[in-house]
């Protein structure tokens, strides 16, 4: 009998970008995963806010395994009848008027910064073409998103880098009215900084951001990769904040699984991408979209957006009673199911420690930087699991404190 890839594998056959877990996990349904050797680990991680229906969603399997016996591409030379469809549920669910098709968030981000740069050249020239971004920010690992991206770990091995971009602190009105001026064609920003430590934007502050571009005639670029598709109790976040962007990228979730991005905007701006400015051979197609036509289906419901408020409550008033007991954490804060628990200074640096630990009783989530611990679970995620969950979060931080 044939042995199956074994985790040694990635070591001698992949580049080695990521530094994957021990384990190998092979099956997943709902909020519940199963590794090669047939352990369970309750899922807190949700593929880093992708899976918003969890594993094995019923509705995801049927709509793709029925567009795999009709039309699996074409390429942008023809159109379809999915992303037609999955367009019409975007526009009419939101601001937008028209939507662009890509397959990541990164490519969305890509595209809507090139929007904008493009929108600024045409109607003001080429003078008109630097970008105001925050620091601690993510946006992607393309040259273009990793450069706006405020963190220089992810950028500073690949100058040069695209010129024309500026970073400013996350949440400082004053130092964005600095920075923002009438050379500024766009400002991108984050509702919720994911990657930066799972810290929310104030609603002042965003208010703030979109007077200065209208000041400017800048436009005002929401990265919703993370923060989209009910993650945070609404379909987007700019929902929640009451702030309207003119372009907003959103990924991850929309696919459910599915690779996935488009990117959202107006009349007003959609016209500057025109025929052969932009493209990408597999956005729009016809498989992915029938998976976020079904995504949406489901999550973009009253009852279900209040399912994210209800697990979202509970999570927060858990997470507090463990915290009452270790007093581990300095804050417990996010929207909805993007929560990040950052770690108190003495402890700072540990946070990729205790995911290991919390692995090894059976529970995964994400880490934001080397201070805090980040939950994206499944929108739908059954609250025995987020119990079983949270249970076995506090054995794993026993274990933590025991080693001190």
């Amino acid at each position: 009998m044939t042995q199956g890839p074994i985790r040694a594998d990635f070591d001698q056959y992949m580049i080695p970008t990521y530094a994957p877990a021990a384990f190998i996990p092979v099956k997943g349904k709902g909020s519940v995963i199963t590794d090669q050797q047939g352990k369970e680990y309750i899922d807190f991680a949700g593929g880093i806010a992708v899976n918003g229906l969890g594993h094995g969603n019923e509705k995801l399997k049927q709509a793709l395994t029925e567009q795999a016996d009709a039309l699996w591409h074409l390429g942008n030379g023809y159109t379809n009848e999915p992303v037609l469809k999955l367009a019409k549920q975007l526009v009419e669910s939101t601001f937008a008027d028209k939507v662009f098709f890509c397959n990541s968030g990164a490519e969305a981000n890509e595209a809507a910064l090139k929007l904008a740069r493009k929108y600024a050249h045409d109607k003001h020239g080429a003078n008109k073409n630097e970008i105001v971004a925050f620091s601690n920010s993510f946006h992607g690992r393309t040259l273009f998103t990793v450069s706006a991206g405020g963190q220089p770990k992810y950028s500073q091995d690949f100058a040069p880098l695209p010129g024309g971009i500026h970073h400013t602190e996350f949440n400082d009105i004053e130092a964005a009215k600095a920075l923002i001026n009438a050379n500024t064609c766009a400002v991108i920003v984050e509702p919720i900084q994911g990657e930066g430590g799972v810290v929310p934007a104030q609603v002042a502050f965003l208010q703030a951001l979109r007077e200065l571009c209208d000041q400017h005639d800048a436009l005002l670029i929401f990265d919703e990769v993370q923060t989209g598709v009910g993650r945070t109790g609404h379909l987007y976040a700019y929902m929640h904040y009451g702030v309207v962007p003119d372009l907003l990228s959103t990924a991850k979730a929309l696919g459910g699984g599915f690779p996935i991005g488009a990117v959202l905007t107006t009349n007003k701006f959609a016209s500057t991408l025109s025929v052969g400015t932009h493209g990408t051979t597999y956005g729009g197609n016809p498989l992915a979209a029938a998976v976020a036509n079904a995504v949406l289906d489901q999550i973009n419901q009253t009852a279900f957006l209040q399912g994210v408020d209800e697990r979202h409550t509970l999570f927060i008033t858990k997470l507090n009673e463990i915290n009452e007991k270790f007093a581990l954490f300095k804050d417990i804060r996010g929207l909805g199911l993007l929560i990040g628990c950052e770690l108190i200074d003495t402890h700072s640096g540990q946070a990729k420690v205790i995911s290991n630990l919390a692995a090894e009783q059976g529970l995964i989530f994400l880490i934001a930087g080397p201070n805090v611990i980040r939950f994206a679970p499944a929108l739908n995620i059954p609250i025995k699991d987020i119990e079983t969950g949270l249970s076995r979060f506090t054995a794993a931080l026993d274990i933590y404190l025991k080693k001190e």
